[in-house]
């Protein structure tokens, strides 16, 4: 149930987004956005599992890092993120793509529907004018640059950022790179 109901959210931030890009000005839309974000932060998604925010944290250290805004950093980095730790449970990730981004299911290749799910995110984050790396979101963080990030990021963690796939200041720093 509670997969559904993020599921459910993601899907009407997904059509909702693409009007208020259209129509800044339709109520609907907006609204729209405005409750399904506060249902998402409001630990309902979470209900029954560990929830897993490694992609913020890697986006946090942009924000702090570069001064960019937080749903433009994660735009960004979430595809790179996605990318780096898929493999952990492409199942989940095929279900993400089938459910949230309508990705026909290849039940001969679930990697295959993951990649999908993550490439058709990405492809709505152009629709909506969002970067997907961060020479789309007008940064090129140098090597120290990103080590310093990477650092920062598991500073608070116990070495290890997210439950999903624990990823430490190397794998940080990988994925960082990807994003470029």
């Amino acid at each position: 149930m509670i997969d559904r109901i993020a599921e459910g959210l993601l899907v009407a931030v997904r059509e909702a987004a693409q009007v208020a890009v259209k129509t800044p000005d339709d109520y609907e839309a907006r609204a729209t956005l405005m409750w399904a974000g506060s249902l998402s932060h409001n630990g309902l998604t979470g209900t029954g599992r560990q929830s897993d925010f490694a992609s913020h944290k890697i986006e946090h250290e942009l924000g702090g890092m570069f001064d960019v805004a937080h749903g433009a950093g994660l735009c960004a980095v979430w595809g790179s993120w996605a990318r780096y730790v898929y493999k952990t449970n492409p199942a989940r990730f095929a279900q993400f793509a089938v459910r949230v981004f309508d990705v026909p299911e290849n039940f001969y290749d679930v990697e295959a529907t993951a990649l999908k799910g993550i490439e058709a995110w990405e492809d709505w984050c152009h629709k909506i004018g969002m970067p997907i790396n961060l020479h789309e979101l007008g940064i090129d963080p140098t090597d120290d640059q990103i080590k310093e990030m990477a650092e920062k990021c598991v500073a608070t963690g116990g070495g290890t950022v997210g439950f999903f796939q624990p990823l430490n200041k190397d794998d940080i720093i990988n994925i960082y790179k990807m994003s470029k």
